[in-house]
């Protein structure tokens, strides 16, 4: 089995004198996976090398891309459905997370030698770093962030939650975490220098609100939902709906790209989304790209 893993471009979409130019979305290069099966789940990117790591979980593995040649250079094995990645670049370290028996194990970045298996407990999941403290965050089984020293692994926290977190953001210019929990419907808002939740933003006729995103410098906190599909855009202060855009099925992780000011939505309907500003503060779908592998 052939998969492919796709590179795109996000452009400005105007030519000079503001005319209308390239697409928003385009295809840059396709990156064969051979031998990976099943769901690609979360990614994390080493910027300073031009590597990017894969969560294969249906396949058990994690696949290491080396993005100046367009290959994959290594597949790390040995893992238990891969969910979540992060990675620390001093010291380098790589930080897989696994669906199946809870564990997350942290490899050296660059030698991915196993250096220790962090034990959570079911369904560890989406991981984030904070550069500031050096803490790496994972979430975790019926309802937890475990905070984890980057360097060592040591346990620093578990930030108790009410249902178990999909998406998660942290701020980098203040201390918050806005964590999606679907199974109530809700955003819960940590302060994470106390480890506790200040507030949870209930999100009302919408569900199953999975990825998350933000622009941190414009207050704006953007959530997928799957049921209807839509992505949410809140004021980031107080938990206010500024919007409900439509987008296609499936919607499985939101990015945010500060320099157009657009958001792109990954669908598991076979789409990749691209919400742009129409008219001033309003977003709508502005180019629909599809994901589907012509490839068999």
């Amino acid at each position: 089995m052939r998969t492919l893993f796709a590179v795109l471009s996000l452009s400005t979409g105007l030519g000079s004198g503001g005319a209308a130019a390239a697409p928003p979305l385009r295809l840059v290069q396709a990156i064969p996976l051979d031998g990976v099966e099943g769901r690609i789940d979360h990614l994390a990117a080493d910027t300073k090398i031009q590597r990017l790591f894969v969560a294969a979980l249906g396949n058990g593995t994690v696949e290491v891309v080396d993005l100046r040649s367009g290959r994959r250079s290594r597949r790390l094995r040995g893992f238990h459905e891969p969910q979540g990645l992060g990675f620390v670049a001093s010291p380098s370290r790589l930080f897989v997370a696994n669906g199946a028996d809870g564990t997350c194990e942290v490899l050296h970045g660059e030698t991915f030698t196993h250096l220790r298996t962090l034990r959570l407990s079911a369904d560890a999941d989406n991981v984030r770093y904070d550069p500031r403290t050096r803490r790496v965050y994972v979430g975790y089984g019926s309802g937890a962030l475990g905070v984890r020293d980057a360097a060592t692994g040591d346990s620093l926290d578990d930030i108790v939650l009410p249902a178990h977190p999909e998406s998660f953001q942290l701020e980098s210019a203040h201390s918050r975490i806005f964590v999606n929990v679907p199974d109530t419907r809700e955003v819960v808002v940590i302060e994470r220098a106390h480890g506790r939740s200040v507030t949870q933003w209930h999100i009302e006729d919408f569900a199953a609100n999975y990825p998350m995103a933000l622009d941190e410098a414009g207050h704006r906190l953007f959530i997928g939902c799957r049921h209807p599909p839509a992505v949410l855009i809140l004021d980031d202060r107080s938990g206010g709906r500024l919007a409900a855009v439509p987008i296609d099925g499936d919607v499985d992780d939101l990015f945010y790209d500060a320099e157009t000011g657009r958001v792109l939505a990954s669908c598991g309907a076979g789409f990749i989304d691209v919400l742009g500003v129409t008219r001033p503060g309003r977003l709508a779908v502005i180019a629909s790209t599809s994901s589907r592998s012509t490839s068999t």
